[in-house]
Order: C-alpha cells, then sequence, then structure tokens
C-alpha cells in the first residue's frame, strides 16, 4: 500500500536537507534531491517498523499541552 506525503526542504551548504510535514521524527538529507528522497523514504520505512501497535482494550484520553 502506498501512501502520499508532502516532503518540505531545503538547501543547507551542498545538502537537500528534509522533513515530512506531519510526520514527527522523520528527517534526513543527501547530496541530491533523489538521494534526500530515497533517505526520506528510508527513514519513514524504519518509523513505521518500530512501531508497535497497541493492544485492542488501550484506553484514549485528550490532554492540554501548552505550546
Amino acid at each position: 500500500m502506498q501512501s502520499t506525503f508532502t516532503l518540505q526542504y531545503w538547501r543547507d551548504g551542498d545538502w537537500y536537507v528534509g522533513q515530512l510535514r506531519g510526520v514527527p521524527g522523520v528527517f534526513s538529507q543527501g547530496m541530491t534531491l533523489d538521494e534526500l528522497e530515497e533517505n526520506i523514504r528510508d527513514a519513514y520505512q524504519m518509523l513505521v517498523a518500530d512501531e508497535e501497535p497497541a493492544p485492542a482494550d488501550a484506553n484514549v484520553k485528550t490532554i492540554l499541552i501548552d505550546a
């Protein structure tokens, strides 16, 4: 299954640096835009692979956090 994400990227010296918007913790870099895209895909896959699903009887609670 494929999902669509928005890659936000910028130049930092010789590097392309980027992050997936809306997906905290997925950042990477590359010497070319293609390399950045490949590295972002890898970073996302590592994040998803590390997630463990919550048990079916898990509780949900809304909390307030000062921004």
